[in-house]
């Protein structure tokens, strides 16, 4: 069973300090808060390492995605986060232990195949420039062979999805849309074959303030509606807080915190004090 927080739940973080001061209060995003089925695991790292010639960047990670779940990757610049993300989708390899997907080891599975059933979002949207919009969201579904009719009506279901109407912004490219758009196209195109888990490596990071902002509550609320296990990459503590059903704290390549928000906010570890320190009303 998956214990639940209901959507627009308030998590208050005190003044590290002052303990009686109230220094922020999210309204957190995502529903799903605590995750307390761990046989419903749809990745799991087992003592995973990666080396590159002889350099450690990521050592001794255990770490258990459940399906329905929002796992964010939290850390500094260099930390190991992307690392970690690429070796969900195999587009690297672990040198030390193994990752699994949906109880099979990555190694043991095709990488095309593997990747057809993962959705992957980069903060660039990773579009093709010379393709329109729907041209980009169909990508998937023509390289599996669909028909175009319904290649067609699954691109309209998900522009309309993620607030881009069909009539306006299928025939357009990527140049001719704002920053925001283009990252909505890309959730459009991750989510079109209808994969399992969706990887997303910071992609709301180069927008500002309002978009940023906006376009993380259009995330909840699709990974809600569709019942998405999601592992998120962010260096950005607010949107850990609001997104995150957990947060593992990454440092030097190894997870050195693993915890829900709530959890995260009373943490004593001083990396997360220091992240909580930052934050202000």
């Amino acid at each position: 069973m998956h214990s639940t927080a209901l959507a627009g739940t308030p998590l208050k973080i005190q003044d590290p300090f002052n303990k009686g001061k109230i220094v922020a209060e999210y309204v957190v995003a995502n529903a799903r808060i605590e995750v307390t089925n761990s046989d419903d695991k749809i990745i799991e790292f087992r003592s995973v390492g990666f080396a590159v010639d002889g350099v450690q960047m990521l050592a001794e990670i255990d770490l258990a995605v459940t399906r329905g779940e929002t796992l964010v990757l939290l850390g500094e610049s260099g930390c190991g986060k992307t690392t970690t993300l690429k070796l969900i989708n195999r587009l690297i390899e672990p040198t030390e232990g193994e990752v699994l997907v949906n109880g099979r080891s990555t190694l043991a599975v095709d990488a095309v195949e593997l990747r057809r059933g993962i959705g992957y979002v980069l903060q660039e949207g990773g579009l093709f420039p010379h393709m329109t919009v729907s041209e980009n969201v169909g990508l998937p579904l023509r390289l599996a062979g669909l028909d175009s009719s319904s290649i067609e009506n699954r691109v309209a279901e998900m522009l309309e999805l993620v607030d881009l109407a069909p009539d306006r912004f299928a025939a357009r490219f990527p140049h001719e849309l704002s920053g925001g758009q283009r990252q909505r196209l890309g959730v459009a195109r991750a989510l079109v074959a209808d994969p399992d888990l969706l990887l997303l490596d910071e992609p709301f990071g180069a927008l500002d303030a309002l978009t940023r902002a906006a376009l993380q509550q259009e995330f909840a609320r699709i990974v809600r509606e569709l019942g998405k296990t999601a592992v998120f990459v962010t260096h950005d503590l607010h949107e850990a807080m609001l997104l995150g059903s957990r947060i593992a704290l990454m440092e030097k390549g190894r997870i050195v915190f693993l915890g829900t928000p709530k959890d995260f906010a009373a943490a004593t570890l001083p990396l997360a004090r220091a992240y909580l320190e930052t934050v202000a009303l």
